[in-house]
């Protein structure tokens, strides 16, 4: 991964931003993993990502469920307020999280600073 000098708190790098009633976050998922987990933040293409990996396989939607299951225990949120939006055929997906967007970024920071931030 590359490195990033700059603090997961500048906006620029989060992996995530507000949406319309929901925060959506950017996520990098690795199905068919030995261990379901959340692995910490990287670059991608597309900027930075939660590194996510899942025991499913990338097949009728099993590896998307999985990675829907797996962001809300990490974040401790309802099931049903965790959603792909973007991304159902791509390593990197879009994950919408419905509720007040001020309490679930603040949630992510502390998430993602205890993961030790940009890997």
């Amino acid at each position: 991964m590359a490195s990033a000098s700059r603090s997961v708190a500048s906006s620029e790098i989060r992996p995530w931003r507000r949406g319309q009633g929901c925060v959506i976050v950017r996520v990098r998922l690795t199905p068919k993993s030995s261990k379901t987990m959340v692995d910490g933040v990287g670059e991608t293409a597309d900027g930075p990502a939660v590194l996510a990996r899942v025991a499913a396989v990338p097949e009728d939607g099993a590896a998307n469920a999985a990675l829907e299951q797996l962001i809300a225990r990490w974040l401790d949120v309802p099931r049903r307020s965790v959603q792909l939006v973007q991304g159902g055929k791509s390593r990197v997906k879009a994950i919408a999280i419905a509720g007040d967007e001020i309490a679930i970024e603040t949630l992510l920071a502390a998430k993602v600073a205890a993961l030790g931030g940009m890997g």
